[in-house]
């Protein structure tokens, strides 16, 4: 299987304003980049909201793992993602009878936040952990027989100075590179010693 025409993981990237996006558009630019990647725009795909189940099905029973990319708004995903993730994870084919097209595949979630890390948790701002509010995800993985990979989040995205920035993309470009090197069967130094 030629890797370049079946990529093992599939970006959806969905920010509804990437003119402001410091983090991102950055990191959806420096994933496209990686080889085993496909970084897949929803905001630039469907501007009409009008989602092409069929092809959003193909292109995701290709890939071995799945990573949903937004900022964090009102707790909860931006409003095409949660289209999509209705739409396009339909019964009969992501779950229940007969929805096997997921099973075996991994989810991540890769976001960032306005407030501070310490804002989430029982004592902060937000009163419950980034990963409560990412509950509905994790649900949505382990309903479709998706392995749930832990959320990599850059909290207080909008204050971050170039060094996070650099350290959060570098971080998340380092992770999907390590899974895409696995799927195509790469060993690397480290893994080979």
């Amino acid at each position: 299987m030629d890797p370049k025409a079946e990529p093992p993981i599939l970006v959806i990237y969905a920010h509804p304003r990437p003119h402001l996006s410091r983090v991102n558009r950055p990191l959806a630019a420096a994933l496209e980049s990686l080889p085993g990647v496909t970084v897949h725009d929803l905001y630039t795909s469907y501007t009409d909201y009008d989602i092409d189940v069929v092809a959003e099905q193909r292109a995701l029973a290709r890939a071995g793992t799945l990573v949903l990319q937004f900022p964090v708004q009102w707790y909860s995903m931006p409003a095409l993602l949660k289209l999509w993730v209705d739409d396009v994870l339909e019964s009969g084919w992501a779950y229940g009878p007969g929805g096997t097209a997921l099973r075996g595949k991994s989810m991540l979630v890769v976001a960032s936040t306005g407030g501070h890390a310490d804002s989430y948790g029982p004592d902060g701002t937000h009163g419950h952990s980034i990963e409560e509010y990412m509950l509905p995800l994790e649900q949505t993985a382990v309903l479709c027989g998706m392995s749930w990979l832990s959320p990599l989040v850059l909290h207080d995205a909008n204050q971050a100075d170039a060094q996070a920035l650099a350290g959060h993309i570098g971080r998340v470009t380092g992770v999907l590179g390590g899974i895409a090197d696995g799927a195509r069967g790469v060993v690397t130094n480290a893994a080979a010693s």
